[in-house]
């Protein structure tokens, strides 16, 4: 699979859209609030150009502007949306945590120091769940305001599981 295919077909199944939009609307709406980091959205919109998902077509040119393409999906990419949100909504992957590689090691490490990076942990984790509430009350859509109540959810059970590891320490 390209690497966030889902992504790039989901935002195309909005309507067309010209590659500059795309980037924004990555940049501006999504990266905030989901943490994606995309690099280059032009690489693999052409690897699903050559599998017949997305479609590009010049624009009209204005002025000395450079050429602009408008990018939209093909049947076969709204099929393949289809296919990949369907799956998505099943998907149940265990998450990887850094902090799970420092748990497993707990025992060869002084107990002091790690209950003190522990309830630094909980005190950044406050700081993560502040900002998520302050995203949250004035986050423009339904759907963002949904995600990220998602999103205090995970990090509000982060809160609990480290202060019952604390307490077990």
């Amino acid at each position: 699979m390209i690497e966030n295919e889902f992504l790039f077909l989901g935002l195309l199944a909005e309507g067309p859209k010209h590659g500059y939009e795309i980037k924004l609307q990555l940049e501006e709406d999504l990266s905030p609030h989901i943490g994606l980091c995309i690099k280059s959205i032009y690489y693999p919109l052409a690897r699903m150009e050559g599998l017949g998902l997305v479609e590009k077509e010049m624009a009209r040119r204005e002025g000395r502007f450079p050429e602009k393409y408008v990018y939209r999906l093909t049947p076969k990419g709204k099929k393949k949306f289809n296919e990949l949100i369907e799956q998505n909504f099943l998907s149940i992957e265990r998450p990887f945590f850094q902090i799970d590689l420092s748990l497993y090691f707990l025992p060869l490490v002084d107990k002091n120091m790690a209950r003190r990076r522990l309830k630094v942990r909980h005190n950044l984790l406050k700081k993560v769940k502040r900002e998520l509430l302050r995203l949250q009350s004035c986050a423009k859509t339904k759907i963002l305001r949904l995600i990220l109540q998602h999103d205090l959810d995970l990090v509000e059970a982060e809160m609990n599981s480290t202060l019952k590891i604390v307490a077990q320490l």
